[in-house]
């Protein structure tokens, strides 16, 4: 029998791009206009300041990765955009969130649900713990409970709460992925893996989980 074929990574990196055009142009209108726009003076400003030193065809040359990468870094972030803006104010939205972050934290959505699809989600990393709650006024005893729950299975580990949404007092969406980076590491390696093994036995629950790639460590192609 034959395995599957792997994808050449020329391919995947397409796909990529092609997924997040596709993210983006739901967003925005003339994708390809704007990063021209952003392109453009960039690669001009290069070869004028070469023109200055009669050097106009070596400016050019040497400007042109330059300029494409702004014109790039400038698709992604419509792209990142684009992701958030798709999912924001979605059930789950934060629990996506949290789970597209790839390094340092083990992520269970959903750990506490009442009836009116509020939740509290729990992240584990060096920090510590993280209960990040989205839902209504109802969340803060489902955030409360849960805090109870971890002190009790978790004795004398950090605990930290988060509350989603665009109040002064919350994390918006596009926020929460750079809000879990400024935690303090706290745990060693070694605490951190004890942690881990003693809260896997909670589990969580199942909810819908809003899909599409997901701003930030959206993994895009360095041009060649």
């Amino acid at each position: 029998m034959f395995g599957r074929k792997k994808r050449d990574p020329k391919e995947k990196r397409f796909k990529t791009i092609r997924d997040a055009y596709a993210l983006a142009k739901g967003q925005y209108s003339f994708v390809l206009l704007r990063c021209l726009a952003v392109f453009a003076p960039l690669w001009a400003l290069g070869i004028g300041l070469g023109a200055i030193w009669n050097r106009p065809g070596y400016a050019a040359f040497v400007t042109f990765p330059i300029a494409l990468l702004g014109g790039f870094f400038f698709f992604t972030r419509l792209a990142s955009n684009a992701a958030y803006a798709s999912i924001e104010g979605q059930q789950g939205a934060g629990a996506s969130v949290l789970m597209s972050i790839r390094r340092g934290w083990t992520v269970t959505p959903a750990v506490n649900v009442n009836k009116n699809q509020d939740m509290v989600h729990r992240a584990v990393g060096r920090p510590g713990i993280v209960l990040v709650a989205e839902g209504g006024m109802a969340v803060r005893a489902l955030l409360n409970d849960e805090r109870r729950k971890m002190e009790r299975f978790a004795p004398g580990v950090p605990i930290y709460e988060l509350m989603v949404g665009n109040d002064p007092d919350q994390v918006s969406v596009r926020k929460l992925q750079r809000r879990m980076k400024k935690f303090p590491k706290k745990l060693a390696a070694i605490q951190l893996r004890e942690l881990r093994a003693r809260l896997k036995s909670i589990g969580g629950m199942n909810i819908p989980i809003p899909k599409g790639p997901m701003p930030k460590n959206l993994r895009m192609p360095k041009p060649r």
